[in-house]
């Protein structure tokens, strides 16, 4: 451990402190957006938003190596991707035009085998697994003041939006009943989620995304007396886990995106383990 400290203050380490940094900012995000999918049992839909990016990355590679347009970036194919998956999701739900978990699973693997078919056809080489699982050691400044203002525009949504929020997650009907616009908050949830994961995805990708979004949310909800507070202690258990595994990565040469995932899942695991025998 005492190598990584060492790591931290190495003027040439830039990179360690940049990816530090970044995963201290996601955390906020993924502790606000996966209490809201915790608490909604969503995490089925989070997860095909997610999954869906990769089509909407692949895609923009594509087009900005195959046929010139500069402007095509990923970050901007994986936006139009999240938020298309989101709206459709939604609508179905709200129309009843189809069965809702049919849908999901539609989403969740078109938008991988579209992904990975655009990838396949993009001149030149495109490593799929760093959109597949992240890689946080690679970041620019452009990725930290995205993630920071995600953090802000998140925090202003909780802020004026929380009372509605809440009752959507806790009692759809009866905030249906009150008068709430349940369709509209459902929507707008679901784009926070496809906001959400797309800015962070760089932290551990596109498959493994979900798992951070869900396991310190689920670890907190055990805990929490409100949403409010299961939102902090998720974003502060997001931190430990993304800091103790960016250096248990460090030192034993491991990818960061699944070792930061272990680690989480051995605390959910050994914190299930001690609530079994103390019940």
């Amino acid at each position: 451990m005492s190598d990584f400290w060492q790591a931290l203050t190495d003027p040439d380490a830039g990179f360690l402190r940049a990816a530090l940094l970044m995963g201290l900012l996601a955390s906020f995000a993924f502790g606000m957006t996966g209490s809201l999918v915790v608490v909604k049992r969503i995490s089925y839909v989070a997860g095909a938003i997610s999954h869906a990016v990769l089509g909407g990355i692949g895609a923009a590679l594509y087009f900005q190596r195959a046929h010139g347009i500069e402007w095509m970036h990923p970050l901007l194919g994986a936006f139009i991707a999240a938020l298309m998956a989101a709206l459709v999701i939604s609508w179905i739900r709200s129309t009843g035009f189809d069965r809702e978990d049919s849908v999901i699973g539609a989403v969740w693997a078109v938008g991988m085998a579209t992904g990975l078919v655009f990838i396949a056809k993009t001149p030149g080489f495109v490593d799929p697994m760093s959109y597949l699982f992240g890689n946080i050691l690679i970041l620019s400044t452009t990725d930290l003041v995205l993630v920071g203002v995600m953090d802000a525009v998140l925090l202003i949504v909780m802020i004026f939006g929380y009372n509605r929020l809440q009752a959507l997650c806790f009692d759809e009907e009866q905030a249906r009943l009150r008068g709430l616009n349940v369709t509209a908050y459902y929507t707008v949830l679901l784009c926070i989620i496809a906001c959400t994961v797309v800015l962070l995805v760089s932290v551990v990708g596109v498959v493994l995304v979900v798992a951070l979004l869900t396991i310190p949310a689920a670890m907190s909800s055990r805990s929490a007396r409100s949403l409010a507070s299961m939102m902090i202690v998720s974003s502060l258990l997001t931190m430990v886990f993304v800091s103790i595994g960016i250096a248990f990565s460090f030192i034993s040469d491991w990818p960061v995106g699944p070792t930061i995932i272990l680690i989480a899942g051995a605390a959910y695991l050994g914190l299930s383990v001690v609530r079994r025998f103390k019940a």
